[in-house]
């Protein structure tokens, strides 16, 4: 039997600010996949914060979403808390593995364009941009994730936003706010992805199997070479 490799959690950040029934926290973190052909699927977050006194003043259990083949599933999230938490930690439950019905290179990501970040007078940051489909079927529901971070790359906290029915001829817009960052964080980078919702791989696996939309739709009008200098070249090379 194939041993899998377990997801991995390789970046979280969590924030805390004073709120009007309480204390809002608010997280951010990174699961990688290192199994090349199998989704991670039902798996669940469990954020954990407590006082100085070690006592638990909030708890949650966050379901995410499927972990595609080799690749990243960016997470975030939000809870009140009763007292103020001195500690936040986020754990998982493993995964349960899943072999993709296609090959790795099938599931292509969405792409993302025109972003913009704005910093608000609250000390909120809203970004908005375009999210594309590669696919020929529409995607019924699209999660958007914003993660951001300072000049050296490290996470400062991020915020999710869901998109509905994109069709592959539409780039809708999604606008998605983060909130609670320290007043003396420097944003300095903005990523953006976006992925299928649910916590099996399906609604993606789908999409893959309809296909992809062809990256050449036009007929080139340009006369052939007559000769294939490719092959002319590759000739040449030999001794």
């Amino acid at each position: 039997m194939q041993q899998l490799k377990p997801l991995t959690l390789k970046e979280q950040v969590s924030n805390i600010v004073k709120s009007s029934d309480g204390y809002a926290v608010t997280w951010a973190g990174v699961l990688s996949n290192a199994n090349p052909w199998h989704f991670g699927e039902h798996v669940v977050a469990t954020v954990v914060g407590r006082d100085a006194s070690g006592a638990e003043v909030v708890r949650m259990e966050q379901p995410l979403d499927a972990v595609p083949p080799g690749g990243t599933l960016p997470f975030t999230g939000q809870a009140s808390a009763t007292g103020k938490p001195a500690s936040v930690t986020i754990t998982y439950r493993p995964a349960r593995w899943r072999q993709a019905a296609r090959i790795p290179s099938a599931f292509q990501q969405f792409p993302i364009s025109r972003v913009q970040t704005m910093r608000q007078k609250d000390g909120s940051y809203l970004i908005t941009g375009y999210v594309g489909n590669p696919y020929k079927l529409a995607a019924s529901t699209l999660v958007v994730s914003a993660l951001l971070r300072d000049a050296a790359g490290k996470l400062l906290g991020g915020g999710s936003a869901f998109v509905d029915d994109v069709k592959t001829s539409s780039l809708p817009r999604f606008i998605l706010t983060v909130a609670g960052l320290p007043r003396t964080s420097k944003v300095a980078k903005t990523e953006v992805t976006a992925r299928t919702w649910g916590s099996t791989g399906r609604p993606y696996e789908d999409l893959a199997l309809g296909g992809a939309v062809p990256v050449h739709t036009v007929k080139p009008r340009t006369r052939p070479f007559d000769v294939d200098r490719g092959s002319q070249a590759m000739s040449e090379l030999k001794p």
